[in-house]
């Protein structure tokens, strides 16, 4: 398989050949606001059983969706209360991943059978603009494989694990976080905090109050 290699150090952004790609069940890897993203269009099953093989992941470890905008939210997910919109309203776009009830619709390779899934809007303009421009949900779990630390540049560790496997490496520099984003779940209008991550608990207190349950 050969793969493209994009280069926006430069603010050049061919992101069209990679929405292209994506819109026809490839694979690529690109930046996003916490580590470099590996991902795919989150509809299309036999794509995402392909991003788990890549990444070496076990299908009982379900991959997250990044969207570029709350309107895409209700493509995905159902049943959605006022208080899991006040944060994604308060923390999106950023690196904070929510775990909603899914829609029936959507795969269950995806969800490990779960009937929940976790959604995010990066705040990143590369990855943002690849979103717009397919106008799909991208299935993006952390580029690297599965037990080894995500990446927040494009190396020549992250080009031997991945160089020939997927279809397209955009190169966005190298990123300043490499924090993978906090998770929450809301159960009962009860905000539980299921990783740490850049949003810290007290944030989440502020915008909703009561306690808050770390998993």
């Amino acid at each position: 398989m050969n793969t493209l290699l994009i280069n926006c150090n430069s603010n050049c952004y061919d992101i069209k050949s990679a929405s292209n790609i994506i819109k026809s069940g490839g694979i690529g890897i690109f930046p996003t606001d916490t580590v470099y993203g590996i991902g795919c269009n989150a509809l299309n099953e036999t794509a995402i059983r392909n991003l788990f093989n890549a990444k070496k992941r076990d299908l009982s470890n379900p991959i997250n969706v990044l969207i570029s905008d709350i309107s895409m939210v209700e493509l995905l997910a159902t049943n959605i209360s006022n208080i899991e919109y006040k944060l994604m309203k308060a923390f999106w776009p950023g690196p904070f991943t929510i775990i909603l009830n899914k829609k029936a619709s959507i795969s269950n390779i995806l969800t490990s059978n779960l009937d929940t899934i976790g959604l995010r809007i990066p705040n990143n303009n590369i990855c943002l603009d690849l979103i717009k421009e397919t106008n799909l949900p991208i299935a993006t779990s952390s580029a690297n494989i599965s037990g080894s630390i995500p990446a927040i540049e494009i190396d020549e560790q992250i080009k031997n694990n991945f160089y020939g496997n997927i279809n397209f490496m955009i190169d966005g520099g190298k990123l300043e976080s490499g924090v993978p984003s906090t998770i929450v779940k809301v159960n009962n209008n009860h905000v539980i905090i299921l990783r740490n991550g850049p949003i810290k608990i007290n944030d989440i207190k502020k915008l909703v109050g009561g306690d808050i349950n770390v998993k």
